[in-house]
């Protein structure tokens, strides 16, 4: 098996083992605040959101997650089938692979095999050119495409990148492809520096990536014969605070929440927080390997209905309605909050 390959596995296997029912993302910090006089109904709430200007059924999606061997592509196909059956977006894990090996192309073809009228997101690392992104959509007939940036998992993984001269391909990248792109980071939060870098760069659709979940750092760590960088991860920003520190940005960017979604509580104080839809990964992963592809199903659909539910009591028919629920926040967060804006950037 090739070494890449290989690692592709050791990604599914290590990111299940560390697997934590209880995100750490500091949602549990906020605080939404209910109403006891919704005037709604059930029937009245629509859960229509915005996705790279798309409209799509509900507010979130299954994330990135793999691709790139034999095992990880029955896995990309199996949630190829589950998005299909539910009819929410689905982006695949990074192509880089299957560019090197197109023997492996297979293993992310199967998405669109399995889902073929679905909204599926090709991915590359920000390192790709244009050349590689029109690849990479290509491969899987895909609507949009991740770039992530992934700058402390690539340092810490044992044979990781060690140049990122990211920006001008983001650009070029962004002003040229036919679809959509999003930004993607990948469980280091986007700090407001990045995200003014990006502003510059005349990119419009961010995924903030947060910390709390999958933690790729703890993952490339655990492959290391020493396991001596764990403590890269102290530099991230949780889920909360990295929705905390864009603020300021509303009016430049649309975002997506990634980053520990756990409930559909986490994805309504996502929403909240200024996120125009949300992707989970990890969980529905857990879900997938341990309960099996109809659990998958039963557990989305029960998302949906939960998301109504949780709208009524706060009082919005529409996704849009969110922005304007009032909540609080812990100690913690507020002095965050009131730090990160007194910075200059």
């Amino acid at each position: 098996m090739d070494k890449q390959a290989h690692r592709k596995d050791e990604h599914v296997f290590i990111a299940e083992k560390f697997y934590r029912p209880q995100a750490q993302t500091k949602l549990d910090q906020v605080k939404l605040l209910a109403t006891n006089l919704p005037e709604l109904a059930l029937a009245d709430v629509d859960l229509t959101a915005t996705f790279l200007d798309q409209k799509i059924a509900v507010p979130f999606f299954i994330n990135a997650m793999t691709g790139g061997s034999e095992q990880t592509g029955k896995i990309n196909a199996r949630l190829a089938k589950v998005a299909a059956k539910t009819q929410i977006p689905m982006a695949v894990g990074s192509q880089s692979i299957a560019l090197k090996l197109p023997s492996l192309s297979s293993t992310f073809e199967v998405v669109r095999q399995n889902n073929p009228a679905g909204f599926i997101l090709a991915n590359l690392g920000a390192h790709h050119n244009l050349t590689n992104a029109k690849r990479a959509v290509k491969m899987i007939n895909a609507n949009a495409l991740e770039l992530h940036v992934n700058l402390a998992q690539e340092l810490v993984m044992p044979e990781g990148d060690q140049s990122f001269y990211w920006l001008a391909n983001l650009k070029e990248i962004n002003s040229h492809l036919d679809v959509p792109l999003l930004v993607k980071e990948v469980g280091a939060g986007m700090t407001p520096r990045s995200l003014m870098l990006l502003k510059e760069a005349g990119i419009k659709y961010v995924d903030l990536g947060g910390a709390g979940g999958t933690d790729f750092v703890a993952i490339e760590n655990e492959r290391r014969e020493n396991k001596e960088l764990g403590y890269f991860n102290e530099l991230s920003l949780t889920t909360a605070e990295s929705l905390l520190a864009a603020q300021t940005f509303q009016a430049d960017f649309s975002f997506t929440a990634t980053g520990g979604i756990r409930t559909a509580l986490d994805i309504i104080k996502c929403l909240v927080l200024g996120a125009d839809n949300v992707g989970l990964a990890g969980h529905f992963l857990h879900v997938l390997l341990r309960q099996g592809d109809d659990a998958l199903v039963t557990e989305i659909t029960n998302l949906k209905d939960q998301l109504k539910r949780l709208m009524v009591i706060l009082g919005c028919r529409t996704i849009s309605d969110l922005k304007t629920v009032p909540y609080l926040l812990s100690p913690e967060l507020v002095n965050f909050k009131d730090q990160i804006a007194s910075l200059k950037f």
